[in-house]
């Protein structure tokens, strides 16, 4: 079952490629990679297996003050994320919250359509690169 409002899209690289496709695509796009957690090495730490799972924390003042602007609440969910997963079978996924269900969850009036929407679109191309073959 998924998780309203998740988008995961099925990469054609492997989990550290994809990733790496990921950052690089959201660097190229002129946004800001905040973080990079790679969930898996955490879990060795504390002597625990887990798959492939790394986290990328990534966006720009420009695309969500506006959002923050008509509702503050919405910072919880801001800066953007995305996490890269495989999962048992050795299928990697490229998984993030689309921006329009994260402006509806927060009540977001239309005065911030336009940020929403161009989010939307931003992010879908850098998925779209980061796990599609050219």
């Amino acid at each position: 079952m998924a998780a309203d409002g998740l988008i995961t899209m099925r990469s054609n690289y492997g989990p550290k490629e994809t990733m790496d496709r990921l950052e690089a695509e959201v660097k190229a796009k002129g946004l800001t990679v905040f973080a990079r957690i790679d969930h898996a090495a955490g879990a060795a730490e504390v002597g625990l297996s887990l798959r492939p799972t790394e986290l990328l924390i990534f966006g720009n003042a420009k695309g969500g003050t506006p959002l923050m602007q008509a509702d503050q609440a919405i910072g919880i969910d801001l800066p953007l994320k995305a996490l890269v997963y495989q999962d048992a079978s050795g299928k990697v996924w490229l998984a993030y919250n689309e921006p329009s269900w994260l402006a509806s969850r927060h009540g977001l009036g239309g005065s911030v359509a336009p940020n929403v929407a161009a989010m939307a679109a931003a992010l879908k191309a850098v998925v779209a690169k980061a796990t599609k073959s050219p």
